[in-house]
């Protein structure tokens, strides 16, 4: 009888527990594993070769799995199954809720790998420098509150118009520095999707043979003028505003904040980064 080792998340998609469900969708025997509390060095060596991981939660479940076993070699069947908010990466394989589980194992290959403060983080969708980064923080600041249902869109409205404040920024794109003043996001993408649905790099597309990244840069207007631009980033037609919004892509990446901003790999905050860097395909 197949064995599959099922991770969840009691923290994802606000306590969601539809991946008891799975016992009526997987045909073996189902073992439940607690991320929070999971040791994947002993867990991942204990398994025998024809033993199913499934990842059940969000993109930041993926995210953490990929960096808790990123040093561990192994070769199982991974299947993830959606329990989370956002699933960017779902969208981004043209899929939903309802689909899953699905068979991962050749996305989680390969992946870029963002540097911040001599650290090294792999990430499934997206690394958000800026208002973005503000947005995980006040997010994560909510939900320490048990604050629940958390509404991204309302934190990016209000930093918009009261409390994030833009610095300048410099992106350098294989080796080539650019710089701009008062930038309000600067996000560096593998796939289309992150952050509930936004489109920052719209061509974007995590399969090019290339193995290129894309990093945007909102940047130079004022509040109002940011604010009646930004929801068009749903439908990635942001980038019509040439003279505000400019998009590049490369191998490697790295974007400076002229003062301290908060970062979110995949979902995942870190606080006051001035420099993060992401390589690809070299």
């Amino acid at each position: 009888m197949k064995k599959y080792h099922v991770l969840f998340n009691t923290l994802s998609g606000n306590g969601d527990d539809s991946y008891k469900t799975l016992s009526q969708k997987l045909d073996g025997k189902i073992f439940y594993h607690n991320v929070l509390e999971t040791d994947y060095d002993q867990l991942i060596p204990s398994l025998d070769t024809d033993d199913v991981i499934v990842i059940c939660g969000g993109d930041g479940s993926i995210n953490k799995f990929i960096n808790r076993t990123k040093h561990l070699s192994f070769d199982n069947e991974i299947l993830y199954f959606a329990t989370g908010t956002g699933n960017d990466f779902l969208k981004d394989l043209d899929k939903t809720k309802e689909d899953t589980p699905i068979r991962i194992n050749e996305y989680l290959k390969d992946l870029p790998t963002c540097y911040v403060d001599g650290k090294e983080y792999k990430f499934i969708n997206g690394v958000g420098y800026g208002i973005d980064g503000y947005c995980c923080e006040e997010g994560d600041r909510l939900r320490a509150k048990n604050v629940k249902n958390v509404n991204y869109t309302g934190i990016a409205i209000k930093g918009l118009l009261f409390h994030y404040k833009p610095t300048g920024v410099t992106i350098t794109v294989d080796g080539e520095k650019h710089y701009f003043a008062k930038n309000w996001i600067s996000p560096v993408m593998l796939g289309r999707y992150y952050g509930g649905g936004m489109m920052p790099c719209p061509e974007q597309r995590r399969d090019n043979n290339e193995k290129k990244v894309s990093v945007l840069t909102f940047h130079g207007s004022g509040k109002l003028k940011t604010l009646m631009i930004f929801p068009s980033i749903f439908k990635g037609e942001h980038v019509k505003h040439t003279k505000l919004v400019k998009v590049f892509t490369g191998h490697e990446i790295t974007v400076e904040h002229d003062e301290p901003r908060p970062v979110q790999v995949d979902g995942e905050t870190i606080l006051n980064v001035k420099t993060l860097t992401v390589k690809y395909g070299k």
